[in-house]
């Protein structure tokens, strides 16, 4: 669900901002939006630095597997967190108020200083990268002109919507860190058979990075149909994948992403003038219908 948080926020802002908004801001407040829903995986950059010890190719991806199931969505996928620092990022965008400064300051200390003296030194540098993160995010919103509230309104769908698209894989986000209580205890499960479960959150991916690429042909004044091109078609061949690749889970699902992924490269353009938007739609239609085949092959098989 990495490409999903982002994607998903930016439909929805981009979406219901052009009813008040000019399409080109629309789609920067979505923008915006997208990239501060995408500030909560900067947790991963512990689990990479944490393979990056290791002395064998092997060995670097155990620990990376183990340090995403101790690490990621644990504090930085907080509600508690979110909020707060969507407060922080309106407050410092307001920074030149002294009240706003103080408020700003005073929080961005409280969110890494309680989660390191609570969860210890690793624990507070994850949320400071987050708050680096959104500090980031804020001062480019700064300079395309979004002032303290659109800020911290943009903020806080992004990072208060992040947590939830991570219900249907992996663990369950610790959703009210600090305060020890565990709305979620279990992944979401939408099928018993565990391959199903992976295909149908599969498809919910691709929904939602087809809705951000309806609500962006939308606003740009075209339509999907004129950005998709034929070739899309070949990844209905990828129903043969059933008899080559082992039943996917959420926990053994790499072969089956990596290899229903590579199928999206049929939308790289051949001419010397590449067009970004018909590669993306192509491929993503590509990919879609590689989905939808395997799917239908393996309930078959």
């Amino acid at each position: 669900m990495f490409v999903g948080h982002g994607l998903l926020a930016f439909a929805v802002v981009a979406g219901l901002g052009a009813r008040r908004l000019p399409s080109e801001r629309a789609l920067l407040a979505g923008a915006l939006a997208g990239a501060f829903a995408t500030a909560p995986d900067v947790d991963m950059l512990f689990a990479v630095l944490g393979a990056g010890q290791a002395t064998t190719v092997g060995g670097a991806a155990e620990s990376f597997w183990a340090a995403t199931d101790t690490l990621h969505r644990s504090v930085t996928h907080s509600l508690v967190v979110g909020g707060v620092l969507a407060a922080v990022l309106g407050a410092w965008r307001a920074r030149r108020h002294r009240v706003a400064l103080a408020a700003a300051l005073t929080g961005a200390g409280g969110l890494v200083g309680v989660p390191w003296l609570t969860g210890g030194p690793r624990t507070g540098a994850m949320v400071g990268v987050l708050v680096a993160a959104g500090l980031g995010v804020t001062l480019a919103a700064e300079r395309l002109d979004f002032g303290p509230r659109a800020v911290a309104g943009l903020a806080g769908v992004g990072l208060l919507s992040h947590p939830f698209g991570d219900l249907l894989a992996g663990g369950p986000p610790e959703l009210l860190y600090p305060l020890g209580w565990q709305v979620v205890t279990e992944r979401v499960v939408l099928s018993p058979d565990p391959t199903v479960h992976l295909l149908v959150a599969f498809f919910v991916e691709l929904a939602v990075i087809w809705l951000a690429l309806v609500v962006l042909l939308r606003l740009r004044g075209q339509q999907v149909r004129a950005v998709v091109r034929p070739r899309a078609t070949v990844g209905a061949g990828y129903a043969a994948a059933v008899l080559a690749i082992p039943a996917p889970t959420v926990e053994t699902a790499p072969p089956f992403v990596v290899s229903v992924l590579a199928v999206g490269l049929v939308g790289v353009p051949m001419s010397r003038r590449p067009e970004p938007l018909p590669a993306v739609a192509t491929g993503l239609a590509a990919v879609t219908l590689a989905g939808l085949a395997y799917a239908v092959g393996y309930s078959l098989v």
